[in-house]
């Protein structure tokens, strides 16, 4: 089968190189999302048990040094720490995919980073429209439906067992990635409290020493780590969101080999070794701590959804999402007169669409950062993401279970290796399949 130009259709397959990459990458999150799963049920169990205080005691409980204002609770460290190891990782992804990827020709970038964008601009709106000028409601928490979480998406496909094929699986990773960016400007442009310029200057420091070891290729831990922690804790005491700092110090990591030849760069050499760590550790243990809320203790479940925060989430968790990523995904085609590409159908691009609305992780830092943590607002906000997580997964299960005989048949054909070469024949005419 020959091989479709890439900008004569939308959802190709990319190059064999990087449906390979994305492949390992999605195993890797699948198994972070089923802990994520398993963590964000037990901690809703334990809140809502006889024994919920010694939950919310181990929420509370206060580790760090107090001299260098690192005091925090439990809950802090999982959200201002762990999470910028996931934003590091996401850091790394995002520039891999622009420098080296698939989506450094901008034919490719221009679809995922519209489905992105108008993933994140339709809720933003909805939330803001059910919650102005109405008593109860609140504008701060207009970027909580914003945020699309790909560990909770794949477990969700694992669940119904489905198989996406590989076009569908390099859309949904991509507008992931770059939902992550945008999240993480938002939260540094539009979440920060405070600013304490003397740290963020210093900042700087650490991570340009840390820029110019891994420019030269240095992989020495007791050299980089050190460096990172000192950037994580400036930018912590600057008043920036810490997670900020996992960004950066993802973008001073270079991508190209320097000398051409086998093995992996520096990005992919480090983000195959805290990728592991993002999706089966960080993100699992801040679900843990972010999930836990009380029905009882947020007022009811009658009150929390009358309250314009949790309406205005949801409905843009399900009907924003899914309305930005299908009508951006139909303008591009429009104005750009593609096709979608083979095998692909407009009910694949609206189960991804409804997919893209399960936002769990980010949404729930956001909504910390928005109320503030243990506020009534927090509280229904946590409810609403819960609850338009949930139905946008269930109604994306319906639509992509029915093509899963569609999808099977797609991936068997992408599977077959007639000439045992290693490389699918599908990408057999692919210029870069090796």
């Amino acid at each position: 089968m020959t091989a479709t130009p890439p900008h004569r259709h939308l959802f190709g397959r990319g190059s064999w190189p990087e449906v390979s990459r994305i492949g390992d990458i999605l195993r890797t999150e699948t198994v972070g999302g089923a802990l994520l799963l398993g963590a964000a049920v037990l901690a809703l169990l334990w809140a809502n048990s006889p024994w919920a205080s010694g939950y919310q005691d181990l929420v509370a409980l206060k580790v760090g040094p107090h001299a260098l204002h690192l005091d925090l609770t439990l809950a802090q460290w999982a959200a201002d720490g762990l999470l910028a190891i996931f934003f590091f990782v996401a850091g790394l992804e995002l520039k891999r995919e622009f420098v080296a990827g698939d989506l450094r020709d901008p034919r490719r970038a221009v679809l995922p980073v519209a489905a992105a964008v108008g993933g994140m601009a339709v809720p933003a709106l909805i939330y803001v429209a059910v919650n102005a000028g109405v008593a109860g409601g609140s504008l701060r928490g207009w970027a909580v439906p914003t945020a699309t979480d790909i560990a909770f998406a794949l477990a969700v496909l694992a669940v119904i067992s489905t198989h996406l094929p590989a076009a569908l699986r390099t859309f949904l990773l991509t507008l992931a990635v770059v939902d992550d960016l945008l999240a993480i400007l938002i939260i540094a442009v539009f979440y920060t409290s405070s600013l304490s310029l003397v740290p963020l200057a210093a900042a700087v420091v650490p991570l340009g020493l840390f820029a110019v070891l891994v420019q030269r290729r240095v992989r020495s831990w007791w050299l980089l780590l050190p460096l990172a922690a000192a950037t994580w804790a400036l930018v912590h005491a600057s008043g920036v969101h810490a997670t900020v700092a996992g960004v950066l110090l993802g973008f001073m990591v270079p991508v190209i080999r320097r000398i051409p030849g086998d093995g992996h760069g520096l990005a992919e050499h480090f983000e195959h070794r805290w990728r592991p760590v993002s999706a089966g550790l960080a993100v699992p243990v801040f679900a843990f701590f972010a999930a836990g809320v009380s029905v009882a203790g947020a007022g009811g479940l009658g009150e929390t959804l009358r309250d314009p925060v949790t309406i205005g989430i949801v409905l843009g968790l399900v009907v924003g999402k899914c309305v930005g990523v299908l009508g951006s995904t139909w303008l591009v085609q429009r104005f750009t007169r593609a096709t979608l590409g083979d095998g692909v159908s407009w009910w694949d691009v609206l189960g991804l669409a409804l997919l893209a609305g399960i936002g769990f992780t980010v949404s729930l830092l956001i909504g910390e950062l928005a109320f503030g943590v243990g506020s009534e607002k927090d509280e229904h906000a946590r409810i609403g993401i819960l609850a338009g997580s949930l139905i946008s997964a269930l109604l994306a299960m319906v639509v992509l279970r029915a093509r899963n005989t569609h999808y099977r048949r797609v991936c068997a054909a992408e599977a077959v290796d007639a000439d045992a070469d290693g490389v699918p024949d599908v990408w057999d005419d692919d210029p870069v399949r090796r």
